[in-house]
């Protein structure tokens, strides 16, 4: 994914740490949405919720705060949006299948960006891209596809989920990109900020059409949520913002790696994945091909 614009200079040195940092705290999402115990639709609600405060609370705080005008919400409506489609997939997809699984679905939206670049903005396919899809997709078939026929129809609902969530997911990374590409006076973490407080509107309208209770019981729960939106939503994108523009393409797609790789081990630690040596061969070949369908070819010189 691309963030434009780092709120602070960050030195070279750092960025690599910085980054690495992000995408592992990215990687934990999932194992809060599991230990929150709630329905999906109200972990996604508190998420967006603490984060955006938190994030808002930030921008104030270090006197970053700029007005916001109409312009600005109609901006944000669409990622909104997108994201709050993509949790209500993803948290209800993590519940079933898991979050190492679910964290690797979602990371498909690269497959998805690509084709939309090639379609809609002209830009070439990488020489890696067709072998990275075949590898993808055959990591995929060994964790999923493979035992298909013995999952029940639960489990098979949940992949699918995993699956949607990136397509919203993908539609929440184009429409973010767009509206900060000269078109929003809003820095990065503000945007991201207000943008947050609108899914928390759209998830909580979804909850409440559905019917869930939003009162949270236990301190677990409270706890696991304030965890999720703090480093999930704030402190995760606080230190990548800064990294990205320091860090060759290549490079912030390995490291972005570090989510479904993490989200899979931490699964099989934390939770007792049942796991085989062809579980860990398709992984492997899913994450190498979401890295080489993640490359660009460089640009032509003028």
């Amino acid at each position: 994914m691309s963030v434009p614009a780092p709120i602070a200079p960050v030195p070279a040195g750092g960025a690599v740490s910085r980054m690495a940092a992000g995408a592992m705290l990215l990687s934990t999402t999932g194992i809060f949405v599991v230990l929150a115990q709630v329905p999906p639709t109200v972990s996604a609600f508190y998420r967006m919720l603490f984060g955006g405060v938190m994030l808002l609370g930030w921008v104030a705080s270090t006197g970053r705060w700029r007005p916001l005008a109409r312009r600005d919400l109609a901006l944000a409506a669409l990622p909104a949006l997108g994201f709050a489609g993509d949790l209500l997939m993803w948290h209800q997809s993590i519940l079933v299948v898991g979050p190492g699984v679910a964290t690797l679905l979602t990371n498909f939206q690269v497959f998805l960006l690509a084709l939309v670049g090639l379609l809609f903005y002209r830009e070439r396919l990488g020489r890696w891209f067709l072998p990275g899809t075949l590898a993808a997709l055959a990591g995929l078939w060994l964790l999923v596809g493979a035992h298909w026929a013995l999952f029940s129809a639960a489990y098979r609902r949940g992949v699918w989920l995993g699956l949607g969530s990136c397509l919203a997911y993908a539609v929440y990374l184009l429409s973010f990109r767009h509206a900060l590409s000269g078109r929003t006076r809003q820095s990065p973490v503000q945007f991201l900020g207000l943008m947050s407080l609108l899914s928390a509107v759209l998830l909580g309208l979804c909850g409440w059409v559905q019917g869930d209770a939003f009162a949270l019981d236990t301190w677990r729960s409270w706890s696991a949520l304030l965890g999720l939106g703090f480093f999930g939503q704030v402190l995760a994108w606080l230190l990548m913002v800064g990294a990205m523009p320091r860090l060759p393409a290549s490079l912030v797609g390995l490291l972005l790696l570090l989510q479904p790789a993490l989200a899979f081990v931490l699964d099989v630690l934390l939770f007792g994945r049942p796991t085989t040596a062809l579980d860990w061969l398709g992984l492997a070949l899913a994450l190498a091909g979401i890295l080489l369908g993640a490359l660009r070819p460089a640009p032509a010189p003028a």
